[in-house]
């Protein structure tokens, strides 16, 4: 694997891939059969145009298979293993600590999947690939870098700390 295509993947602790492929199981098994077993007997109702059943039915099938499809990539693609080094660059698994150029407040976000964090965090999370994200991956505590928002402005955000997350 080269490093842009290690960079590239989801970093995920041991612990989360384990409970993500879990999940993705679940989903491939009795998860979707029983949504499959819903829509074998709403179709067998009748009067497909007006079985309301039944589209509810093949709505939550796609919905069920989108979520199959994802987890089977991220799961594919994940760097799995420990937290990123405690070194103050910015990379996926960091919380990072910023503010914006000439404020004094700052805000802290996650930067990677929102998958990576517990349910009962309500830390933000950033995708490497968001505006911001993507500006600030690499660089580390104590820069200022520039970024286009999506509104087209031009923000300046200075990098105030970079931990690993534990959560």
């Amino acid at each position: 694997m080269t490093a842009a295509e290690e960079r590239d993947g989801i970093w995920l602790t041991q612990a989360k891939f384990d409970e993500l492929t879990a999940e993705l199981e679940d989903l491939r098994g009795p998860g979707r059969a029983s949504v499959v077993e819903k829509v074998s007997q709403a179709r067998d109702e009748g009067d497909l145009k007006e079985n309301g059943g039944y589209h509810a039915a093949r709505e939550e099938l796609g919905k069920l298979d989108g979520r199959i499809a994802q987890l089977a990539e991220m799961l594919k693609n994940a760097r799995v293993g420990e937290a990123p080094a405690d070194d103050g660059i910015v990379e996926q698994g960091m919380v990072v600590e910023y503010r914006f150029v000439g404020d004094t407040d700052t805000e802290k976000f996650l930067l990677g999947a929102r998958e990576m964090k517990g349910d009962d965090d309500d830390l933000e999370v950033f995708s490497p690939q968001s505006p911001l994200g993507s500006a600030i991956d690499g660089h580390k505590r104590g820069e200022t870098v520039e970024y286009v928002a999506p509104n087209g402005k031009t923000l300046a955000v200075e990098i105030v700390d970079a931990v690993p997350y534990r959560g």
